[in-house]
């Protein structure tokens, strides 16, 4: 066992179906990371899904005969108090509202998505007070902690933490975590063979070097057309020219951006056949809560793999035994810009290659920003930037500038409808603009 001391820690939204996927992680490690106590906090309406997580997680743990005490509340405040770590997973407005960002936008001819355009836009202005309040518990309670946010969008919302309070905080993706397993069994290695350079915003990253053993492996790649995607996303090719010219694998949100047309048609088709994607979840969701609920099971179950965010945990557990341990490895997260990304706000959020010390992490310098990646990354950032503002202010004005310069919004007159009809749809959710 460790001489460090035993840690705490709360999952915030601890009722998601992705916590087993956590709970395993903490399980694996528990012998280099002894936590001495998992608090799983969730909301009075997640109160159910909560009870179901959290006895599936009691009986992980003992079936794993660890010394580890699984709480359950609906006090955030007893959660936080004296934590080491506090993870946010959390959906403001839950699913129902997931399912309205996606529906509007494309009866409107635009993209609807959970985390790009419009959608995204909703999200954060949903989520941004919240974590922000949540923040202020930290600060008071648990001032040394370390905030990982998982919650979507995650630049933004790391954006806003970084900006609007004192907690120590870094955002994750399950993205590059991913590419890093395409890179390793493309190339039959381990993950510590692999380091592929990530340069971009969170969901709009390019990858523009991959290093199989000190190798770059990017042109050949390319020339192969091979790349990762995520059960999320559509896979449609990537046109052969296009990457070659780029001399970049997009991450796979950047579809969105570079193949709008074939993306909205491929939205409208399934909206009308079986849902969007939080149509789609909800089924998967439900499916996964039976399975937990059954007291024979104390594994976390495979189907939870077909949810869309494979490996989130792994990430997270990765980070936080590398903050414990000062590891001082190579990591890709959401962190604080500086000059990393010249041409973007000190103060922004990015995506970056890292290296984990103890006292946080150290972005990395980039070798190689593609010049014609330059304009899409600034005016998304821009627009992320100002979706904050919104956030905090409540200021309609701000939130229309945002979506009219996010490059999928095609007019101020789309933009204003969308504005509207998107307010009203979110009115419990947004208090700050219907002061």
């Amino acid at each position: 066992m460790s001489n460090k001391k035993a840690l705490k820690i709360a999952v915030i939204g601890g009722g998601s179906s992705y916590t087993p996927e956590i709970v395993e992680g903490f399980i694996k490690r528990f012998d280099e990371m002894p936590i001495r106590e998992l608090w799983l906090v969730d909301i009075e309406a997640g109160k159910h899904k909560l009870e179901i997580v959290g006895e599936l997680a009691k009986r992980m743990v003992k079936q794993a005969g660890l010394p580890m005490e699984v709480h359950l509340t609906l006090d955030r405040r007893e959660a936080i108090a004296g934590a080491d770590f506090v993870t946010t997973q959390m959906r403001v407005g839950l699913l129902e509202a997931r399912k309205r960002d996606e529906h509007i936008p494309i009866s409107h001819g635009v993209i609807g998505q959970e985390t790009t355009g419009p959608g995204g836009m909703f999200k954060a202005l949903r989520t941004v007070p919240v974590i922000l309040d949540i923040c202020k518990d930290i600060e008071e309670l648990a001032p040394d902690a370390w905030l990982f946010n998982f919650t979507n969008p995650a630049g933004i919302v790391t954006e806003a933490v970084q900006k609007y309070s004192k907690v120590k905080t870094v955002g994750l993706c399950n993205s590059p975590i991913n590419f890093y397993k395409f890179l390793a069994k493309e190339y039959g290695v381990t993950e510590r063979d692999v380091l592929p350079e990530f340069v971009g915003i969170n969901h709009l990253h390019w990858v523009t070097a991959a290093y199989v053993n000190g190798e770059d492996k990017l042109p050949e790649l390319i020339g192969k057309g091979r790349e990762y995607t995520a059960s999320n996303v559509t896979a449609f090719d990537w046109d052969a020219d296009f990457l070659s010219s780029l001399g970049a694998i997009p991450t796979y949100y950047l579809r969105y951006f570079y193949m709008t047309d074939k993306m909205l048609e491929d939205m409208k088709a399934s909206l009308e056949k079986n849902g969007t994607r939080a149509d789609v979840v909800s089924r998967v969701e439900a499916e996964l809560f039976e399975l937990y609920k059954d007291v024979n099971l104390k594994e976390k179950p495979k189907q939870l793999e077909q949810r869309g965010g494979a490996y989130y945990s792994e990430a997270a557990v990765n980070l936080m035994y590398s903050l414990y341990t000062d590891r001082r490895d190579i990591q890709t997260l959401n962190v604080r810009n500086g000059n990393i990304i010249d041409f973007l706000p000190e103060d922004a959020s990015i995506e970056v290659n890292c290296v984990v010390t103890a006292q946080g992490p150290i972005p990395i310098p980039l070798q190689n920003v593609p010049a014609h990646v330059t304009g899409l990354l600034h005016a998304v950032k821009t627009y992320e930037s100002l979706t904050i503002e919104a956030a905090i202010s409540g200021d309609k004005g701000i939130a229309l500038q945002a979506l009219v310069h996010h490059p999928l919004v095609p007019s101020v007159s789309v933009a204003k409808t969308l504005l509207e009809e998107m307010l009203e749809a979110n009115k419990e959710y947004l208090p700050n603009f219907f002061k």
